[in-house]
């Protein structure tokens, strides 16, 4: 069973003004960082931080918001951050940036690159950019579109998953950045031989996997690829009226096992802590889920083992009270 779904990450929902307004806050305290830590005493170069503050809190507090208001806020802003990284570059010039913390530093690379992107979409009129940063304590997390009636967008990483007739799970693509997962049934099918020594029978797949490519693929090795098969449909006529009967049951017996993986899915993300990741960088992250997916497998190794004891227990007791009887009523 192969599909694909997304982490989602303990983030605040982003918001263009609210990310550049937190952006503009950690610049200013930049600017006080190096002006304390001068060798001389420095007056701090004007920001406006409390002009830029109240503009942002009237536009935030707004329930309505129209297009013109939150191009209006952002351009503020965008000035704001703009002085103030001018700013910063002459006084790392002159006094260096050795007063800087390593997180100071980081988020100070991270905010040009959240500027130069803003700037992008706001020039093109677009909500669209590559790479596009979202949090800049988590500058690795990208939206990704799911195409749900709830939430049309996530923001975590995004992870390919195949799952065995045992329901062993295993995560075969971990990636941060959106992709599409059809390009991974063929790197999938290797690793099931990989890790099993043989192809499989049958591959269910969603509908997103079931190209041309896929399909031919599969066929040159003896795969069974789930779904409608290519090509026209059958005519309904009376020699083909048995055909179709069974091509309808086993479509219908295809979807039904699919399924299975998506049952896993809302496990994982219910149970064992995959449907919202508390870690903060990459790395945890990325252990967190896998992590995840470790636990499932250990879940369902114990599930099978203790059922399997409970099964003997049985057979064992069962003839031992046969036999006891059978003793107490000799005839």
């Amino acid at each position: 069973l192969l599909d694909a779904t997304c982490a989602p990450q303990d983030i605040r929902h982003p918001h263009d003004v609210t990310l550049l307004s937190e952006s503009r806050e950690k610049l200013e305290g930049i600017i006080d960082t190096i002006c304390e830590s001068a060798p001389e005493v420095i007056e701090k170069p004007r920001t406006y931080r409390k002009r830029a503050r109240g503009q942002y809190l009237t536009f935030i507090r707004g329930r309505r918001r129209t297009r013109q208001e939150i191009r209006r806020a952002t351009r503020k802003q965008l000035g704001y951050i703009r002085r103030d990284l001018r700013h910063i570059a002459k006084l790392i010039e002159t006094y260096g940036s050795e007063a800087l913390s390593a997180r100071q530093k980081r988020d100070y690379e991270v905010i040009q690159k959240i500027y130069e992107q803003q700037r992008y979409l706001y020039t093109n009129k677009t909500h669209s950019v590559p790479n596009k940063i979202i949090s800049i304590a988590q500058d690795h997390v990208r939206p990704i579109a799911r195409g749900k009636a709830a939430r049309p967008f996530e923001f975590g990483a995004k992870i390919s998953v195949s799952v065995t007739d045992g329901r062993m799970v295993f995560i075969d693509r971990l990636d941060w950045e959106p992709y599409n997962e059809c390009h991974d049934l063929q790197m999938q099918v290797e690793r099931y031989r990989k890790r099993f020594g043989h192809y499989p029978e049958s591959v269910h797949a969603d509908k997103i996997y079931r190209t041309h490519a896929n399909r031919a693929w599969c066929n040159e090795r003896g795969i069974r690829l789930s779904g409608m098969p290519p090509g026209r449909p059958l005519a309904r006529t009376e020699e083909n009226r048995a055909l179709i009967r069974k091509l309808r049951k086993q479509l219908k017996r295809d979807d039904a096992i699919r399924q299975a993986v998506e049952s896993v899915f809302g496990v994982g993300k219910r149970r064992y802590g995959m449907g919202l990741i508390k870690e903060k960088t990459k790395l945890t992250s990325e252990a967190s889920i896998n992590l995840c997916a470790l636990l499932m497998n250990l879940e369902t190794i114990l599930r099978d083992r203790m059922r399997g004891f409970i099964l003997r227990l049985w057979n064992w007791l069962g003839l031992e009270l046969l036999s006891g009887a059978f003793c107490y009523f000799p005839n």
